[in-house]
């Protein structure tokens, strides 16, 4: 098994006293389902499943603020990355301390599946690894399925405001929604998460507005105070799950589920 991670690394298996510090919150979570939990020494404060086992894991710190003291206490053997979610800078000071550094960088949705190769490859839990390609694989047949009769959809997927910010085409969430016919626009090609200026315009090509539950975390309030200020009708403007659109591993498996029922609820 090809055990190369997305930065090119080469790696070798690891023995069964690994300790793996995460500073992804998706790839926390599909640790525990791959049965890899008691191996698991150390997280983010932004890894939050799954509950309440999560809890029993010290934290580090933030994605993008390591502390380094708590890193070097716990004594990892390898520490999981993730291009989007962690700093080269921070990545590279804890290098430093000596642990493997496994860079993952899932683009396109079915990166889920060399990601359950490398994770499963790595430590010792190729049979999960398995079993979770297989449910991912038909999740997204059954959602290719259901796209043949979904209409196409020009959206707008808002994850910030003040400023409005979205996602480009060449980022994981733009390609998991396009899996519905669900196409994202306001792409720059100098910035993977543009700004955006939301004017009349633009809203009139938009069909669907989305308004994702993270990074940001926006509510309904949010949704009612966009509607006041911009003329949308509401059945356009959507609340949407960030972590089933945007978190790899295990919880896309969901994810796809999540995505084939709502993209045929608004169809």
């Amino acid at each position: 098994m090809d055990l190369t991670d997305y930065a090119g690394t080469r790696h070798e298996r690891a023995g069964k006293g690994a300790r793996i510090i995460s500073l992804v919150p998706s790839i926390t979570e599909l640790l525990f389902d791959m049965e890899l939990a008691g191996n698991l020494v150390g997280r983010t404060h932004y890894c939050v499943h799954p509950k309440p086992e999560i809890d029993d894991i010290p934290s580090v710190g933030g994605t993008k603020k390591v502390v380094l003291d708590r890193v070097w206490d716990l004594e990892p053997t390898h520490v999981i990355v993730n291009v989007d979610e962690n700093t080269r800078e921070q990545v590279e000071a804890i290098a430093e301390l000596g642990p493997a550094i496994v860079v993952t960088h899932p683009i396109v949705p079915e990166d889920n599946l060399r990601l359950f190769g490398l994770i499963g490859g790595l430590f010792g839990r190729r049979q999960q690894a398995a079993a979770l390609a297989g449910a991912f694989e038909s999740g997204l047949a059954d959602l290719h399925d259901a796209a043949t009769s979904l209409p196409r959809r020009d959206v707008l997927y808002f994850i910030w405001k003040e400023p409005w910010m979205t996602v480009s085409e060449d980022t994981y969430i733009s390609r998991f929604l396009a899996l519905a016919n669900w196409h994202t626009q306001c792409h720059d090609p100098g910035a993977r998460y543009p700004e955006v200026d939301v004017t009349p315009e633009l809203l009139r090509r938009i069909d669907l507005v989305l308004f994702s539950s993270e990074p940001y975390a926006f509510t309904s309030s949010d949704i009612d105070e966009f509607r006041t200020s911009h003329p949308v009708g509401r059945a356009r403007l959507l609340p949407i799950d960030g972590e089933m659109t945007s978190w790899y591993g295990s919880r896309a498996i969901n994810g796809l589920r999540y995505l084939r029922r709502l993209a045929k609820r608004v169809a």
